[in-house]
């Protein structure tokens, strides 16, 4: 059987390069690792930083995309190829409600007509390879067969699906039949994405979907650094978790201004890393009443 694939997902504010990096040197593992969105054709310090080829050497990263307008998407591209990248990645699975309203990420998927002209003008005119990573809907999942009728158009690099609506957020159970929908219709490469955080939630979504051969891990990767190990039934080392969590720390301090930034940055990881210990509520609880 062939090994399946993992890739680490983009979370904005977690997963930015001095968590990338820190994570290849203690787990790696990760066969492609995708940025938190850039959403402004003039790309801020912070997205410069993310993108550019010395914070990320040796990883195979691919860029991602936040916009609904085709010019934003070009230049920022552009920018992107400037860089020496070759592949980046739209996003239209954010389903933050901000960014949905919008007509943003998954927002964008309430409008198909003009998701539809929108990705016939990028796919025509950039220069890049281009792959998306997708949600089922916005509200309804019957959404998701006029969906899957406008991505069969266009050559994707890959369509990466988060089978859930906008709506639905992180909650509730992912539509693995949505999944397979899209095998029977798709030729171009997939890859899941969703509650995959144990070799027993894999092994239960691989009965259903026997033909999953790449993984996107998120939420559950946080929580536990050592998932991708874990699913490929590798030996683990739990004590490595404090050498990839101060080196995170020590990067934090770099390149922000004062340990209260540092503060502020730190407590979104420790939130995700708190759900695998037990007990950790406690401590968790007085971290986030800390100024």
């Amino acid at each position: 059987m062939e090994q399946i694939k993992y890739y680490m997902a983009p979370m904005e504010g977690v997963t930015g390069y001095v968590c990338r990096n820190a994570y290849a040197k203690y787990y790696g593992g990760i066969e492609r690792y995708f940025t938190p969105f850039v959403a402004n054709k003039k790309l801020g310090h912070r997205e410069k930083n993310d993108v550019c080829p010395e914070h990320n050497a040796g990883m195979a990263v691919v860029p991602q995309i936040l916009t609904n307008r085709a010019e934003d998407f070009l230049a920022i591209a552009e920018i992107l190829r400037e860089y020496g990248y070759d592949t980046v990645n739209l996003n239209l699975g954010c389903p933050s409600g901000t960014v949905a309203a919008r007509g943003r990420g998954a927002g964008f998927l309430a409008m198909p007509d003009e998701l539809d002209h929108f990705l016939e003008e990028i796919f025509e005119k950039c220069p890049l390879r281009i792959s998306i990573k997708t949600r089922i809907g916005k509200e309804n999942p019957a959404e998701w067969e006029r969906l899957l009728a406008i991505y069969e158009k266009y050559p994707l690099e890959e369509l990466i699906i988060h089978p859930r609506l906008q709506k639905e957020g992180y909650g509730g159970t992912p539509h693995l039949s949505a999944y397979k929908r899209a095998e029977e219709m798709l030729s171009c490469p997939l890859c899941y994405n969703g509650d995959i955080t144990s070799p027993a939630t894999q092994e239960k979504t691989l009965k259903t979907l026997p033909g999953i051969k790449t993984i996107m891990l998120g939420r559950g990767l946080l929580k536990n650094p050592l998932l991708p190990a874990l699913l490929r039934q590798e030996n683990t080392d739990p004590s490595t978790l404090k050498s990839f969590h101060d080196t995170i720390l020590d990067g934090y301090l770099s390149i922000m201004s004062g340990d209260m930034n540092t503060l502020y940055k730190m407590k979104d990881l420790w939130t995700f890393f708190g759900q695998s210990f037990d007990g950790a509520e406690k401590y968790l609880k007085a971290i986030r009443k800390e100024p």
